[in-house]
């Protein structure tokens, strides 16, 4: 399920992506850099059961990887210190963060137009990422 996500895949669109670092406590200057970059994220499988996530831009490259239903320590490129789940969901690749009593969840699918589509969930804001294929 998770093989469709491999490849590297670059930021074409975002919608209220502000919105969600604010209600993420995201400061205003990191903010704007968050809102001007276009990373580009690279999916991979490691020994069929390890997945590597690499975000990378001008600004900062992140780099994680994890077992699905596995809990691990994230670092996210704003500097928040997680506790983070990756699952699988009805072909959705959800990713689950909690940290200081608070949860966020990011949803990523592949359309059938072949885009990635990630969405960024906290309260009520919902920021919407779009990624394209380039490899």
């Amino acid at each position: 399920m998770v093989d469709k996500f491999v490849g590297t895949w670059k930021l074409i669109n975002s919608e209220k992506f502000d919105d969600y670092m604010k209600i993420l406590g995201v400061g205003f200057a990191t903010r704007q850099v968050g809102n001007y970059i276009k990373p580009n994220l690279t999916f991979k499988m490691k020994n069929h059961e390890i997945i590597h996530v690499k975000s990378e831009s001008t600004f900062k490259t992140i780099e994680i990887q994890f077992k699905l239903n596995e809990p691990f320590e994230e670092t996210t490129p704003d500097g928040r210190k997680t506790m983070t789940t990756f699952t699988i969901e009805n072909g959705r690749l959800v990713q689950i963060q909690t940290w200081d009593g608070k949860e966020t969840t990011i949803e990523r699918q592949i359309t059938d137009d072949g885009k990635l589509l990630a969405r960024c969930l906290m309260g009520d804001v919902v920021a919407l990422r779009t990624y394209e294929k380039l490899t």
